[in-house]
């Protein structure tokens, strides 16, 4: 004998907290751990981002050496630091979350490619590790706790 009525339908936005009195432990311990997993996300681009500009010359010629084009350091700059932040506040979640994936798959292919060399292949799996990371962000939206919510109200 089932315990469950063949007419129940799970709501999936009845976890999504109001920011009433009374909410739930669980609801807030989703919002929190939704925005503290946007925030460790992005905080290793935002860090990366503002060290290439305080090592601007070096990252220059280490980008060059691997034939990237130099000129592209403000551009890489301005991803890693504006999207980390969108991500952290929530802003173009999705978007910027499925662009910051492609940029950490191709900055693995392209700086981290070399498998003979241990650092590099366990630094090309964390970029592919984050990537990860990032599509579910894509899937699952900035949650509760971000502008793109409240612009959505």
């Amino acid at each position: 004998m089932s315990t469950f009525s063949s007419t129940t339908v799970r709501n999936p936005v009845a976890s999504i907290s109001t920011g009433q009195p009374g909410e739930s432990t669980a609801n807030t311990v989703q919002r929190v751990s939704e925005l503290s997993g946007r925030i460790l996300l992005s905080v290793l681009f935002l860090l990366s981002g503002l060290g290439k500009v305080g090592a601007y010359a070096g990252t220059s010629a280490y980008m060059s050496s691997l034939g990237v084009p130099g000129a592209l350091l403000p551009l890489v700059i301005a991803t890693e630091v504006l999207g980390a932040l969108a991500i952290i506040v929530g802003w173009k979640t999705r978007i910027t979350a499925f662009l910051l994936a492609g940029y950490s798959l191709l900055t693995a292919v392209i700086f981290h490619s070399n498998f003979g060399d241990q650092i590099q292949m366990i630094m090309f799996f964390k970029n592919v590790s984050i990537a990860g990371g990032l599509l579910l962000l894509v899937a699952n939206g900035s949650g509760p706790l971000s502008i793109d919510r409240r612009i959505a109200k």
